[in-house]
């Protein structure tokens, strides 16, 4: 790498960690999703806003391929991939075994309805104009059910969190039914991408060794090499916290700790790679079992490795997701719309169905409906992954982006207009919240 593209690769890296976080935290400010933001912020740089106004700039410093596009793109994986795993990690803190029953029925309800909705609703729509280069409309089909089906654990913590509400029945509720919805769609997911790896002709990993190429096969294969992965990785862990009695190895060395789950993440993702699994569903399942089994000094170190994460590559993988965006060219409004509406009733007459027959009160299920069709994270990285693995184009990219976006903000505002309605209460005994208005938890005025 020459000196002029290495500086062409620290420019474009550093504009987009300035603009992720400085549209990240403006938006925080009004109590709005920082992750929108610094979508946001990659927008500004790319071929809507940038590429129309200078466009010769915006080729030079962001191009589509060669050497300097290779750095940003390296950020831009291990952003996802630490995303993944910070998602899995914070799982621990929200899954409750209270109410089990109630978090079956909903979680069932809200993603088996909107998941066979999305997988219906494919035969009702041209799948040639929204099919990317892989050209598989198997893994298309899998991955629109999943956009319509999927929860986000990360923003719909945040806006619980920043509103006050996160120890609340409610929030146990749908934290809990969204780990369930995320495990289960992560597999899925998986599969799919799975499927388009193997399907190349320049396949690598075992499937391709294995000499399977048909479609059928490839489907079978993926669907057992994702649940066995999931297994053994469970089993992993049973073992090594049997053996160390839940003691950290490295209580005076947390630093160390950081290293040894860089390693084991970086390593996993990399057998996923090989074994036909989606790195992204290896990192979330490290994330998982690491922040079960975290305490003392690697609960520090988890700390830590988060907290640069969030700094650094998170940022620029969202801002990036922002620059693959083409408002401009890549943008089918009505289409868009009609998803987005077609999405947000599948997932939320569902949902609310689902709560009604828990014997939730009205108000309740609506409100848990309307938290549990957010998308956010989850959403963009299933736009992602799909558009970079040539199962969408760019069109259908822009709508799921869009749609993760859209639910987002709708949930923020609706569960915002709730709390200054009184409707929840904090309660360590997730206790059901009153409807009278009587309890009204103040709103934390930091936001972020």
């Amino acid at each position: 790498m020459s000196q002029t593209e290495l500086f062409r690769v620290l420019a474009a890296l550093a504009l987009l960690l300035c603009a992720a976080h400085g549209t990240g935290r403006l938006f925080a400010r009004f109590r709005q999703p920082p992750v929108i933001g610094e979508i946001l912020g990659g927008l500004l740089l790319g071929p809507t806003v940038l590429g129309q106004v200078l466009p010769r700039a915006e080729a030079w410093l962001f191009p589509s391929e060669g050497p300097v596009a290779f750095g940003p793109s390296l950020v831009y994986q291990l952003g996802m991939l630490l995303l993944m795993f910070t998602a899995g990690a914070e799982m621990r803190t929200v899954f409750s075994r209270r109410d089990g029953r109630s978090v079956a029925v909903i979680a069932l309800a809200g993603m088996a309805v909107p998941f066979v909705i999305g997988l219906l609703a494919v035969r009702a729509i041209d799948t040639d104009a929204l099919l990317g280069p892989a050209g598989d409309v198997t893994a298309l089909t899998l991955v629109l059910a999943c956009a319509i089906a999927v929860t986000s654990i990360p923003v719909i913590s945040r806006i619980m969190l920043d509103l006050g509400i996160i120890r609340t029945r409610f929030a146990r509720t749908v934290l809990s039914v969204a780990v369930i919805e995320d495990v289960i769609l992560n597999v899925i997911i998986s599969v799919a991408l799975g499927m388009v790896a193997g399907g190349k002709e320049s396949g690598f990993g075992l499937a391709h060794s294995l000499g399977i190429t048909s479609a059928n096969a490839s489907a079978a294969y993926h669907s057992v090499a994702s649940v066995a992965f999931f297994a053994l990785m469970a089993l992993v862990a049973m073992v090594l916290r049997r053996r160390t009695g839940g003691r950290s190895g490295a209580a005076d060395r947390p630093l160390g700790t950081v290293a040894v789950r860089m390693v084991v993440l970086l390593a996993v993702s990399a057998s996923c790679v090989y074994l036909g699994v989606a790195p992204m569903f290896g990192a979330f399942v490290v994330g998982l079992l690491s922040g079960m089994a975290s305490r003392g000094a690697e609960s520090a170190s988890l700390g830590q490795l988060r907290g640069f994460a969030a700094g650094f590559f998170i940022p620029v993988y969202f801002a990036t997701v922002g620059l693959k965006l083409d408002l401009v060219h890549s943008f089918d409004l009505w289409f868009t719309a009609g998803f987005i509406l077609v999405a947000c009733l599948a997932k939320a007459l569902s949902a609310y169905a689902g709560a009604r027959m828990t014997d939730r009160s009205k108000g309740e299920s609506l409100d848990l409906a309307v938290a549990l069709n957010a998308r956010g994270g989850p959403g963009i990285v299933l736009a992602t992954v799909s558009f970079d693995a040539g199962i969408v184009n760019a069109s259908l990219f822009t709508t799921l982006v869009l749609t993760a976006i859209v639910t987002s903000q709708i949930a923020g505002w609706w569960l915002e207009r709730a709390v200054s309605r009184g409707v929840f209460v904090t309660d360590d005994a997730f206790a059901p919240p009153p409807r009278d208005g009587s309890a009204k938890v103040p709103v934390n005025a930091e936001g972020g």
